[in-house]
């Protein structure tokens, strides 16, 4: 059962070819893929993200917004980010906040 759960949330984040492999042989982009896995096996109904983009290339950028985009259907995410590009292109609701204070907040569209 335990290997169809981890088999399972491998698919969720398109690491299915890779479930063999050590994570330290992983590409940056895909041991952030494999992050997210860890938080999905445990079937959270919320799933905290801080900082994903951080590290990350354009390419690993792009790969790592569509899989948000992706469990976003399913889950509900909470991202923390200072990349305002990334944020828009996911976020259905925005809360700037600064040094503890909610500053601004609004929709993204």
């Amino acid at each position: 059962a335990l290997m169809d759960r981890a088999m399972e949330v491998l698919d969720q984040v398109g690491l299915t070819h890779r479930a063999w492999e050590k994570a330290k042989y992983l590409p940056y982009g895909e041991r952030r893929a494999l992050e997210i896995a860890v938080a999905l096996a445990p079937e959270p109904r919320i799933v905290f993200l801080d900082e994903p983009t951080s590290g990350l290339g354009t390419e690993a950028t792009k790969n790592l917004a569509g899989l948000i985009g992706t469990l976003r259907r399913r889950y509900t995410i909470v991202l923390i980010e200072h990349d305002m590009h990334f944020l828009f292109q996911l976020a259905d609701r925005i809360s700037v906040i600064h040094w503890g204070q909610v500053i601004d907040e609004n929709t993204s569209s």
